[in-house]
């Protein structure tokens, strides 16, 4: 029995000598302390300095400790301004490797009110601006820029002095491409020091996109298949998800002009539409809202403005806001509100192509033929749509109608968009439907030369 005894207390003592060699070589040259009976350390013993080491990697990384009351160091820790603040940026989720855009750690200063507004009135182009920080954050909320979304790419318009350009980018806006028509501007958006290369300035306007004819264009003008070349952005299919988000001011001494054009691109899938169902946040006038809104009946409002842009796209009015809202340029004049329509304001609304369009008969090819329906039969909104129907289609007016469960006596003005995108696909399909209204008829004399 004391042999076994024995055998244990030596099996003790050398657990307990091996143990006494490990913690010597971690702690180096500390001293083991004996406890007394209290549990604590008699006064003659030196005390044992001990590292206390953090859990939190945001405080500290794996090769950092946290030292204790009392404790001193051998010398300040050296770091680089660059560690510095990498260290104060990295979350928990970045010390694991995932990246997280700076500008949600590093704030880009917005600049003084009173200096942006002076920057753009000196502009002499004939443009607005948002020098509002207030306004610029009610715009980056409805674009809602996602911190973890590297598809979604959005385009800024005209940004002057940059305040919206520094807000989406301190909501976390993975890609921003400011497309910067004003050249003194372009210094003001050299923020590459300060970012991740979330940032591209491009010296382009975007309202001056596919100028007619062809040959060598000088920037800002700029053909769409460069800029989206350049910048690295493929053709998607329509059905996909918007890969690019576009906001700005529109030209609002030709916003009516350009607004058709772009709704004439769309159809057609050309211009910047050739790259998928591109998103339109812009601001246009209270009386264009008004107009691009209007409903079936009301005769004197809707036009195929409406009707295009109602067929094709969801509109959605986010924000109002008062012209004085934005800074002109020191010449510019707040358009008088005059005429039937509320001029008041400026609307900030959301275009968002259907992502359905093209699936039920209509296609790039035949859009044209639909866009001319729907010019044609709108020059006269108190027109019989029958008589149209019958100049086209000889005697099938009634039938057409019927077989959409329309009335023979309804107005071209009375129609909903939806009306019209079903008459054109019952049209197309008519065997009697044969397109010649399309084309200009003329007697010709092949024979006889000279004539006039």
């Amino acid at each position: 029995m004391s042999t076994q005894i024995g055998r244990l207390l030596e099996m003790v003592l050398r657990s307990t000598c091996c143990q006494t060699v490990r913690n010597r070589s971690c702690l180096r040259k500390a001293v083991l302390v004996p406890v007394g009976p209290s549990g604590l350390s008699p006064p003659w013993a030196p005390v044992l300095h001990r590292r206390a080491y953090s859990l939190d990697s945001l405080s500290s990384g794996p090769d950092r400790s946290t030292y204790g009351a009392g404790s001193q160091q051998s010398g300040p820790e050296k770091t680089t301004p660059s560690s510095a603040i990498s260290h104060r940026n990295l979350s928990a989720l970045a010390v694991q490797g995932q990246h997280h855009p700076r500008c949600l750690y590093d704030y880009l200063d917005l600049g003084e009110v009173e200096e942006n507004v002076r920057l753009a009135k000196a502009c002499p182009k004939k443009r607005h601006y948002i020098v509002d920080p207030e306004l610029a954050k009610v715009v980056t909320q409805h674009l809602a820029p996602d911190p973890q979304d590297t598809k979604t790419i959005i385009f800024e318009c005209n940004p002057g002095p940059g305040v919206l350009t520094k807000t989406l980018l301190n909501a976390g806006a993975q890609r921003l491409v400011a497309l910067q028509g004003e050249k003194s501007f372009l210094k003001d958006l050299q923020l590459e020091g300060h970012l991740d290369g979330q940032l591209e300035v491009v010296h382009c306007n975007f309202f001056q996109l596919d100028p007619l004819g062809f040959g060598t264009v000088k920037p800002p003008t700029m053909f769409t298949e460069k800029l989206f070349t350049d910048l690295g952005i493929s053709e998607a299919n329509w059905t996909d998800d918007i890969p690019v988000k576009v906001v700005g001011i529109a030209p609002l001494h030709n916003e009516r002009c350009f607004l058709l054009k772009l709704v004439y691109a769309l159809f057609e899938r050309c211009h910047v539409f050739r790259y998928g169902r591109i998103e339109l946040n812009l601001f246009i006038s209270e009386r264009l809202y008004q107009s691009l809104t209007a409903r079936p009946g009301q005769m004197k409002m809707y036009k195929p403005l409406a009707v295009l842009w109602q067929m094709s796209c969801d509109i959605e009015l986010l924000h109002k806001v008062p012209w004085e809202s934005l800074a002109l340029y020191s010449k510019g004049k707040i358009p008088a509100s005059k005429g039937r329509l509320p001029n008041d304001h400026l609307c900030l609304v959301r275009l968002r192509p259907r992502a359905d369009l093209f699936s039920s008969g209509l296609t790039p090819s035949n859009a044209a033929t639909l866009l001319m329906i729907v010019k044609q039969c709108l020059i006269r909104t108190k027109g019989k749509i029958i008589e149209k129907l019958n100049g086209w289609s000889p005697d099938s007016g009634s039938k057409l109608l019927s077989e959409l469960g329309m009335s023979e006596d309804i107005l071209t003005g009375q129609l909903h968009p939806g009306d019209y995108l079903r008459l054109f696909q019952q049209l197309d399909k008519s065997p009697d439907f044969k397109h010649s209204w399309l084309y200009v008829e003329r007697l010709e004399n092949t024979e006889t030369k000279g004539w006039a």
